[in-house]
């Protein structure tokens, strides 16, 4: 039985952690000078694109905006890569339980648990992969999801994930592999766009179109089973 005064004490360490998070969140904030580096776009007078500048080591990082970037694949990208995004708070406490059992039963991690929140904050922080870089991921994250809404996360993460070479952004690599904006884009087109920032030099398709046909078939196949695209779509 859960008494009064239990509970008081119950509550008063959870106000204290809060607290202390809080003052730790506020002494050591999340790096966000990627976030504010991007590509200039020069355009015409008409307002459409002519070319972008590189920012730092030559990388085209051009700042997405959502309400130009097709819904469907925004849409497709959450389902794939964090079902929960718009419940959880920076980390899914499922696909950390998900990730641990497939350890155990197949001795490697063979299912992530990186929620695109925590991913947004690697990409801002970029360090080694261990179990300890994976822990400030989280925290991270979670200050991440003091600071900014879902969609700002969201516009984040579309604006500094990786897509081969010197690509940055989602709408760099539409420009830059299909000639065009991400307003509009064909369903395969999406799926490479999903799968690119998990492994951009492996799946380059102007370098290893087999790799890139084959994990834009893996994940088309992630869309069926998340229930955002038909059997017959795919």
């Amino acid at each position: 039985m859960i008494t009064i005064p239990r509970l008081t004490r119950v509550l008063a360490v959870f106000v204290a952690l809060q607290a202390a998070l809080f003052v730790l969140s506020a002494a050591f904030p999340p790096d966000m000078a990627r976030a504010k580096r991007s590509s200039p776009v020069v355009l015409d007078h008409r307002g459409a694109w002519l070319r972008a500048l590189p920012v730092e080591n030559g990388r085209w990082r051009v700042r997405a905006d959502l309400a130009r970037t097709d819904p469907t694949f925004q849409k497709r990208l959450i389902a794939v890569e964090d079902a929960r995004f718009y419940r959880h708070l920076g980390v899914d406490p499922f696909a950390l339980v998900r990730a641990t059992g497939s350890a155990l039963v197949h001795g490697h991690v063979s299912s992530g648990a990186s929620t695109l929140t925590m991913q947004t904050a690697r990409l801002l922080e970029p360090r080694p992969r261990n179990l300890g870089a994976k822990l400030i991921e989280m925290i991270r994250a979670a200050q991440l999801e003091s600071r900014l809404t879902k969609r700002e996360t969201l516009a984040l993460y579309l604006t500094l994930a990786p897509y081969g070479g010197n690509l940055e952004g989602v709408r760099a690599a539409s420009l830059a592999y299909f000639g065009h904006e991400p307003t509009s884009l064909t369903d395969g087109e999406q799926a490479l766009l999903i799968a690119l920032p998990q492994s951009p030099e492996p799946r380059r398709p102007d370098r290893r179109p087999e790799a890139a046909r084959a994990a834009r078939r893996a994940v088309l196949d992630k869309m069926v089973r998340a229930h955002v695209m038909t059997e017959a779509a795919a």
